[in-house]
């Protein structure tokens, strides 16, 4: 178990996520200083440029003055050269104009007028960018005023240059010239003085506003840093206050947890335990915390021993992450008490460098006593404290597996107590519970020790009897049925008594497998039953009762296994109407088949008796209703073939007593979507009379979901007529013993037209069996029974094959009296022991 890591993030975007601001800082400083200093070379240059157009047009003045004097050619070159400077300058001015800028033209004036090269660019931005700000604007227009004498004193040169070449200029001319130029001198000295004083001043509050603008610009820099600073402080406190919850919420979860939870660093020290980890090893956490690990963890009964170091040093050479798998060992505690463990353990990393181990110690005493209750629960009856039969088998069948002597073989008895539903159902299961311990204690009483007593079901008991030839093994069997016949139960004043029916086989070296023992030996307990109760009978390979019996068992095995495997087949025959009706469609009795491995049918007459002896004739029912709704269902989506008019399926008198039965018609009819109009259950007259109510609630419950019912074999019994008014059948379908002997029998002939007589009565339409000739069919059809069914209309088919048919399955002559094409006879039953 690692302990949380941090996640790696990227050092570059973390540096950068952090230091951002300061980073912008920076960068606002460089921008700020590298402004003010273009700025300030802008000014310096301006100032330079100011200083050398005043000492341009100083010398212009003075040269031109002199060239008033004496006309000298040196003169006028000195006033050239000196206007160069002022002219310069004047052509950069204009050059720079609003909406006329010729930056190109600029540069070439102010180089004429003496800058230097490195200046012309800062004061070009300066004057161009700034033209409008008074700091700029004041100086350039004294600049303009100086420009205005500047321009006089040219002129003024053109003249004097002029008269001076033509030699005409004369001594008052001279003298005019020369005053003139004091004019200008004394114009431009106080404009050449503003200027220089606008630029000044231009320049101070420059610097100035300059400085404030830095200083500003640091307050501002100062107060992002400490809004930054703060940001980073109020992120970190709650980046601790984080890391305190999670370390408060791992303290606490680790507290409430109730495995113990050590932790160690690398030399296997301890650093933290866990309350439940103080509790387990009986120390407390402020004695441990330091101590090596091997003075906490003492481990008991190993081999090779476990050392608390060798467990950490397993932990800490675990590859990644990975857990130390489980380890379950004894802890020794300082008390010497012991404890089962399962150890748990896992290296702790942080960032990838290994810290400690950390270790899981969970008490496993409550689950090994679970273990142990579960096992022997697996093993043994709940009530009785007897071992199960599933134990029993398991002692069965390794005795088997044994080499067992002659005549010391060993014996099975098979016991079921006598009347003990009768205790039940008057004094209540509870009752019942008492008896059963106390004959279980009765019976253990009177065995050897390593005999083998338990409970199969029930009040049913199995008894194997170890080395103990036949002689003692039936004297035991008969002191057990003694006992139990002398025992006297007494519960609330009354007193009951119990016998015990015991089915006895030696386990001769021919039975060879449980099953085979267990079913011979229950088939003697029956016998006993049959017998009277509360004997032994001893199993004998030769007794031809117990063989019928072993074959009835057989047929049980194989009924189960065709249940499970879906071994039986459904299949169909015809039900013909006898009479006009103007009915349609499929009238049919689906009839059970059973496919044996080597293909062949079996008729339900060979396996039917032992279903029903033995209770399996309720499973069977519900697998032939299931399975027929299922064929009905698909037969739905099939179009164009001809529609179901009845569809007989047989109950045994058994279901028609299984509540559970209308539940699962009732699902299987909404499953499958079938008409329930089409289905006719077939009860046999014995059966309904033997379960009556049963049967009549049945009949009432399905017949309002709209099925119909026919009363199967009727005639056979004796009450027919007296229960035929209680039971609310559709159809009496005429036992086929009167059907098959009436053109021979006068007797039977007699009781197939009372019969019929009895159902037009009624309002019950009657249905003649057996109808294994056409004579039969005529005579049937003469006296006005309604439907027949025999192989002289048709013969039993797959149920499949059978719903596919386009028209009617029964012979020509059938319908040729009358009959309608594709009618048939609400059909009854659908029990397997119809014709094979």
């Amino acid at each position: 178990m690692d302990v949380l890591q941090p996640v790696d993030r990227k050092p570059v975007p973390l540096t950068l996520r952090v230091t951002w601001p300061f980073i912008v800082m920076v960068l606002l400083l460089a921008a700020c200083a590298t402004a003010s200093l273009q700025i300030l070379s802008g000014v310096r240059a301006f100032v330079a440029g100011e200083s050398l157009w005043t000492k341009g047009q100083k010398d212009a003045i003075y040269f031109l003055n002199q060239y008033a004097i004496n006309g000298s050619p040196q003169a006028f070159e000195g006033f050239t050269r000196a206007m160069e400077i002022p002219l310069g300058d004047r052509a950069a001015r204009l050059a720079l104009q609003p909406g006329q800028v010729q930056t190109d033209v600029a540069h070439e004036g102010f180089l004429r007028g003496g800058n230097h090269p490195d200046d012309i660019d800062s004061l070009i931005w300066l004057l161009r960018y700034f033209d409008d700000f008074d700091l700029v604007k004041k100086p350039v227009d004294q600049w303009l005023v100086g420009d205005e004498y500047i321009r006089a004193l040219r002129d003024l040169s053109h003249e004097i240059h002029q008269r001076n070449t033509a030699g005409t200029a004369d001594a008052p001319t001279r003298e005019r010239w020369q005053n003139t130029i004091r004019d200008i001198n004394a114009g431009v000295t106080p404009a050449a003085r503003n200027f220089s004083e606008a630029l000044g001043e231009s320049s101070r509050q420059i610097v100035l506003l300059l400085m404030w603008a830095n200083t500003g610009m640091a307050a501002v820099l100062i107060v992002l840093t400490l809004w930054h600073t703060h940001g980073l402080l109020e992120q970190r406190r709650r980046a601790e206050r984080t890391l305190e919850a999670e370390r408060e919420q791992a303290r606490t979860t680790l507290t409430a947890i109730g495995d113990g939870v050590v932790t160690t660093n690398t030399q296997g020290q301890v650093m933290y335990m866990n309350p439940a980890a103080e509790v387990l090893l009986a120390r407390p956490a402020t004695q441990a915390t330091g101590q090596p690990l091997a003075q906490l963890l003492v481990f008991d009964g190993e081999a090779p021993p476990l050392s608390a170091d060798t467990l950490v040093q397993n932990i800490l050479r675990s590859s990644g992450s990975a857990p130390l798998g489980n380890v379950h060992t004894t802890l020794v505690r300082p008390d010497q008490t012991v404890v089962p463990v399962k150890l748990v353990g896992s290296p702790i990393r942080h960032r990838g460098m290994l810290t400690g181990a950390v270790l899981v110690l969970h008490d496993v005493t409550r689950e090994q006593h679970y273990v142990e209750q579960l096992s022997w629960q697996a093993t043994h009856d709940a009530l009785t404290g007897l071992v199960n039969r599933r134990e029993f088998e398991h002692r069965l069948e390794a005795l088997l597996a044994q080499p067992r002597p002659s005549g010391r073989e060993g014996s099975l008895l098979y016991v079921d107590m006598d009347q003990f539903k009768l205790i039940n159902d008057t004094c209540g299961h509870q009752a019942g519970d008492e008896m059963l311990r106390e004959v279980c204690r009765m019976l253990q009483s009177h065995l050897r020790e390593g005999d083998t007593l338990a409970r199969l079901g029930g009040d049913e008991f199995g008894i194997l009897l170890k080395d103990c030839p036949t002689g003692p093994s039936a004297r035991i069997a008969e002191q057990l049925r003694q006992a139990a016949q002398d025992l006297r139960f007494t519960w609330e004043g009354q007193q009951f008594t119990t016998g015990l029916s015991i089915g006895m086989v030696q386990l001769i070296p021919a039975l060879t497998t449980i099953q085979e023992a267990m079913r011979v030996a229950d088939m003697a307990c029956y016998r006993a039953k049959e017998g009277g109760r509360n004997r032994v009978v001893i199993y004998q390979p030769e007794d031809i009762e117990m063989s019928r019996r072993e074959g009835e068992m057989d047929w049980v095995r194989r009924l189960r296994l065709a249940l499970e495997h879906n071994q039986f087949e459904l299949h169909a025959q015809a039900i013909a109407p006898l009479q006009p009706s103007g009915e349609t469609g499929l009238h049919m009795e689906v009839l059970l088949r059973l496919r044996e491995d080597d293909g062949q049918l079996i008729a339900p007459g060979s396996f039917i008796p032992a279903a029903e002896h033995y209770g399996m004739m309720t499973s069977i029912d519900r697998w032939v209703v299931r399975h027929t709704l299922e064929a009905l269902a698909r037969r739905q989506h099939q179009p164009g073939l001809l529609p179901v008019h009845t569809c007989a399926i047989n109950l045994s008198g058994t279901s028609l007593g299984d509540d559970s039965l209308l539940k699962l018609i009732r699902s299987a009819l909404a499953e499958s979507e079938v008409d329930p109009h089409i289905l006719c259950f077939e009860i046999t007259e014995t059966s309904a009379i033997s379960h009556l109510p049963n049967a009549a609630r049945l009949m009432k419950e399905l017949q309002q979901l709209g099925c119909r019912f026919a009363l199967d074999d009727f005639g056979a019994g004796m009450s027919s007529f007296n229960y035929l008014k209680h039971l609310p059948v559709d159809y009496l379908k005429i036992d086929g013993s009167f059907v098959k002997d009436m053109l021979h029998d006068s007797a039977s002939w007699a009781m197939v037209e009372m019969i019929h007589h009895i159902g037009q009565v009624m309002g019950k339409q009657t249905i003649a069996e057996f109808a294994e000739s056409q004579a039969i069919v005529d005579a049937l059809r003469d006296i006005g029974v309604d439907y027949a069914q025999g192989y002289a209309l048709a013969r039993p088919k797959p149920l499949q094959d059978y719903l596919t048919l386009g028209n009617p399955p029964w012979p020509g002559p059938a319908r040729s009296a009358g009959m309608a094409p594709g009618q048939a006879p609400p059909h009854t039953s659908a029990r397997p022991q119809q014709q094979a």
